[in-house]
């Protein structure tokens, strides 16, 4: 398959290289409602924290448990804000295919779409989703289904797509292979390495699409405008700070990450405590985490 890339792909890779793309969260009450209010005010606090653009219903928003028509409500108050949004879509949710939940995507205005890994031919699913919403890609490569490198390969190679969002947690040979593999395809490597923010950067990541900015954006974005400095001290310390809030809210059960990111989300103001709970996640415990117990 030729390394050629269509021109809406090229047009979101070049807008998102050393953007910050926070992985929103979707703050529901302890019963799985949902306020559109508090939501589109949540989206758009993480934006003056200092995330670019945003990932709406991919895993932290949990898109894969909504309903039609709460993704699709979703949607419009993440474009409501003005910045970049991407949606994720994934085969099966709401009895949907990705491509179907593409081009709903595509009709309600998304700049492009992150693609979950399937089961199934990814090629052929990254082609169909093209070919149904013409939306620029996201190819998503994620440690509990983790991609060979020869299909890896031929994802990044596709027209339609616009870079790879790498999620490995820990396979640091893994990772490094993904982004050398997207960038020799000349497309745009995004880190979604939570646990190996500053070492991804490192290794070529040139923007982050990460769940750590769902609730500290600001945290986030400091690495990525140190790194991209002269200050080899301050990428050093911004990293630091990142890591421990991502060794406090990425582990084990590491399901639990998205309960972990709506109780720090709501302890910095960015929603009420009322819609802090991820009903889709493990159980916790009642004592929300917090930044001073993350930072002291």
């Amino acid at each position: 398959m030729s390394t050629a890339i269509d021109a809406r792909a090229a047009g979101l890779r070049d807008r998102l290289r050393g953007a910050l793309v926070a992985a929103a969260a979707t703050p529901m009450t302890a019963d799985g409602r949902v306020d559109l209010d508090v939501t589109e005010s949540y989206y758009r606090a993480l934006l003056a924290s200092g995330a670019d653009a945003l990932a709406v219903l991919a895993h932290t928003g949990r898109g894969p448990y909504l309903s039609l028509d709460l993704r699709a409500s979703l949607i419009a108050r993440a474009r409501a804000t003005g910045a970049p949004v991407l949606v994720g879509v994934s085969a099966g949710t709401a009895g949907r295919s990705a491509a179907e939940h593409a081009k709903v995507a595509a009709e309600l205005g998304a700049d492009g779409v992150l693609v979950f890994p399937s089961d199934g031919d990814r090629v052929a699913e990254h082609d169909a989703v093209w070919r149904a919403a013409g939306l620029p890609m996201i190819a998503f490569d994620l440690y509990t289904q983790p991609c060979p490198p020869e299909i890896l390969r031929r994802i990044v190679s596709h027209p339609g797509v616009a870079g790879l969002k790498t999620a490995l947690l820990s396979d640091a040979m893994a990772c490094q292979e993904a982004i050398a593999l997207t960038r020799e395809a000349d497309r745009l490597a995004l880190t979604g390495e939570d646990r190996m923010f500053g070492p991804s950067l490192l290794w070529g990541a040139e923007a982050a699409l990460v769940g750590v900015a769902a609730a500290q954006a600001r945290v986030t974005a400091e690495v990525l405008r140190a790194f991209r400095g002269s200050d080899l001290r301050a990428f050093d310390r911004a990293s630091a700070r990142l890591d421990r809030l991502a060794a406090a809210t990425f582990t084990a059960p590491m399901e639990g990450y998205v309960q972990r990111m709506l109780w720090l989300a709501a302890d910095e103001g960015l929603i009420p405590a009322s819609h802090a709970f991820d009903p889709f996640g493990p159980g916790l415990g009642d004592v929300p985490l917090t930044a001073k117990a993350v930072f002291a």
